[in-house]
């Protein structure tokens, strides 16, 4: 296998707008971002993803750009992100930046110029068209809910739009725009940037049919991604940023590609295909969905989730690359959703981190994972501010008939402002996040879950990160090595072997709040083993046949 510093790499996420207010506004900035560059390089992550911190109107948090070249107001200046990725760098670290080139807001000069005439030069920048006897082109359903039309008065015709309406699509078949964003990302990597994460990417690409969606059942509108996700022209777009852009540069790439299968990620990310490094796929945070996809529940089991997650890591073993995430700016809390956030928050918050970890990937740490941060549970959805949430809770209650609570209660487990709540640094008021009025509310629990307590105590989930992030750099093994599942079928623990040269690992995890007694192949137990990490108790040798603790982990090193 091919070693590459991108692999053995660890990388922070920071959603700058939650992270640290440096100025009392209320609102995250880069300067509060620089202010806790030691607090990262303790932790020993070795990339900062940066979430959007471009100027945008903030429909969508930044996800809606309206200058690439320029700094958001409220985040501070480009001379602030000069300062930052030279304070980054001089600790050893990089900076992989935000791209996002499927959509810009509605205030881009380029769509301003697009919407002011049928024949304005940037009019095919974006995806237009005409009505269909009186009604939207074609019956595609936002992302964002509702119609993915939007009626333009001024010209008479509807503009694309897979998220909010005031996220227009670009049209990635006009070679002009597509330059455009080449030089705009070069400008970008001059500066010094370290890689790029894409949002969305395999939507750049639609079927130029624009055909209707299949309409699934109690919903309004139809479901176009199969003319959107993975189009026709998706790999010879990549190949040609890669070719104009990105082979020019030693960066990391990992394009963010809901609906992509084991298949099609080997063509984004094998070897010799010149397109991404890696992507981020949305299986195993798909699971326990129902019919109203991500608000509704669906019973799921272990043995579930063992199954996606191995199917990926044997799947794009040899060629390709994966991303291991449990949480991100668009995912609820994994502690709350996969472990307890209850009794055993530390202990199942540590299992947690060990099972993804140890998996073959590049790791990825939303802010606050590494202290156990927990979902949020406001009571009204007046206090939440993610419009994907709000326009949901519209169409449940209005459109699809749910009572109130049952609606709050899908938005306590699901909503993406349980990743958006302010970062908690210490048990001062607000967190410490702010000395102003936060632009989303902070957890109640800071108090009692903050990072200057996790710092303090060797025992926390930060050092049981940190201890993690110094064993990968330690082991060539638990980035290279090859990935076996055990005990398919048992559906309280998660066990895996990796194997490198002539070492294996032994992973187990208990996924349940009760002991789980378990059996090992005898091949396993003829080796000299050394527990390299564990939550009840780091030190040993031997593998200990006795039944894991609740939420217990156990990884040996086998000789």
């Amino acid at each position: 296998m091919e070693k590459s510093w991108w692999k053995e790499a660890v990388v922070y996420q920071v959603y700058p707008r939650s992270f640290m207010d440096s100025d009392g506004d209320g609102i995250g900035d880069l300067n509060g971002i620089l202010q806790k560059l030691d607090y990262l390089q303790e932790l020993g992550v070795n990339v900062i993803w940066l979430s959007p911190v471009y100027q945008s109107p903030n429909d969508d948090n930044g996800y809606d750009i309206s200058d690439y070249q320029s700094i958001m107001t409220e985040f501070g200046t480009l001379a602030d992100f000069e300062l930052l990725l030279r304070a980054v760098h001089e600790r050893g670290m990089k900076i992989m930046m935000d791209l996002v080139v499927n959509h810009t807001s509605d205030e881009h000069s380029w769509f301003k110029e697009s919407r002011s005439s049928k024949d304005d030069p940037k009019r095919d920048y974006y995806i237009w068209k005409p009505g269909n006897q009186g009604k939207e082109p074609n019956n595609w359903e936002s992302v964002f809910k509702g119609s993915a039309w939007e009626y333009d008065e001024g010209t008479s015709e509807y503009y694309l739009h897979l998220f909010s309406k005031k996220q227009p699509d670009l049209n990635w078949e006009n070679r002009k725009l597509r330059e455009e964003i080449y030089s705009m990302m070069t400008w970008w990597l001059e500066k010094g940037v370290d890689g790029f994460r894409m949002d969305v990417i395999n939507f750049i690409s639609k079927d130029q049919s624009y055909s209707d969606g299949h309409i699934y059942h109690q919903k309004q509108y139809g479901d176009g991604s199969p003319y959107f996700m993975n189009g026709p022209r998706i790999h010879e777009f990549l190949q040609e940023i890669n070719q104009q852009v990105l082979s020019r540069y030693d960066v990391m790439t990992v394009g963010e590609m809901p609906g992509v299968s084991t298949e099609e990620a080997q063509l984004y990310t094998g070897r010799n295909r010149d397109e991404l490094h890696m992507v981020f796929q949305f299986e195993h945070m798909d699971l326990g969905g129902g019919p109203e996809g991500k608000w509704s529940d669906a019973d799921w089991k272990l043995s579930d989730l063992k199954r996606i997650l191995s199917k990926w890591q044997t799947g794009l073993e040899g060629n390709g690359w994966n991303s291991l995430y449990w949480n991100n700016h668009d995912q609820p809390r994994v502690v709350s959703r996969y472990g307890n956030d209850g009794r055993y928050r530390i202990e199942s918050a540590k299992m947690l981190a060990a099972c993804l970890h140890m998996l073959q990937g590049t790791p990825y740490i939303y802010q606050g994972e590494e202290l156990g941060m927990t979902n949020v549970t406001f009571a009204s959805i007046d206090e939440y501010r993610d419009i994907e949430t709000l326009n949901s809770y519209d169409e449940l209650v209005h459109f699809n008939g749910w009572s109130k609570e049952r609606t709050m209660s899908a938005i306590h487990a699901r909503s993406r402002d349980n990743a958006r709540t302010p970062m908690q640094w210490n048990d001062s008021r607000n967190a410490g996040f702010t000395k102003g009025s936060p632009w989303i509310k902070v957890n109640p629990n800071f108090r009692e879950i903050h990072a200057e307590k996790a710092y303090n105590d060797p025992d926390s989930i930060f050092h049981f990160y940190k201890r993690l992030i110094s064993l990968r750099k330690e082991y060539e093994i638990i980035v290279y090595g090859r990935y076996e599942l055990l005990l398919p079928d048992d559906e309280r623990i998660f066990a895996y072997t990796r194997a490198f040269k002539k070492e294996k690992l032994l992973v187990l995890c208990n996924f349940k709040e009760e002991h789980a007694p378990f059996s090992l192949p005898s091949e396993l137990l003829s080796h000299t083993a050394t527990k390299l990490i564990g939550n009840y108790g780091q030190e040993g040798t031997g593998i200990a046949l006795e039944p894991l603790c609740p939420y217990e982990c156990r990884v040996y090193l086998l000789k």
